[in-house]
């Protein structure tokens, strides 16, 4: 399946990086739905949802999704779930700030992301 994978997460870029287009950003949780939000505007279509899990946007540094390769008009569903996906994560992060967590907890939250990607890539395929 051709799919982009934005994400700010090392262990999904190494993971992924010679079966999909890995778009890497080298920021935060807010950063990736940004860049996800530009793509969107570019004609791609969102593949995964930005707030998929249960970690909430102030608790996890790490966001992975997927998008299209294809760019093809603008497609408002999309555009309005990561528009809302940024309104939601930026009010979590107003209420309280992401800590600064320790490398073998950082580990932790990388291998979550990974594991719901892996989840939504998985059915992906079912449905391609």
């Amino acid at each position: 399946m051709k799919a982009i994978i934005i994400t700010n997460n090392m262990e999904v870029r190494q993971k992924y990086n010679n079966d999909y287009n890995i778009e890497f950003v080298d920021g935060n949780y807010l950063d990736v739905l940004f860049l996800a939000r530009n793509k969107i505007h570019e004609g791609h279509r969102l593949l995964t949802h930005p707030l998929s899990g249960s970690v909430k946007p102030n608790e996890t540094p790490y966001k992975s999704l997927a998008i299209s390769c294809e760019k093809e008009d603008l497609h408002i569903d999309s555009l309005m779930i990561i528009e809302d996906s940024i309104s939601t994560a930026q009010k979590f992060i107003r209420i309280r700030t992401p800590k600064k967590w320790d490398n073998e907890i950082l580990k932790d939250f990388m291998e979550i992301d990974r594991t719901l990607l892996d989840s939504a890539i998985e059915s992906m395929r079912q449905f391609n």
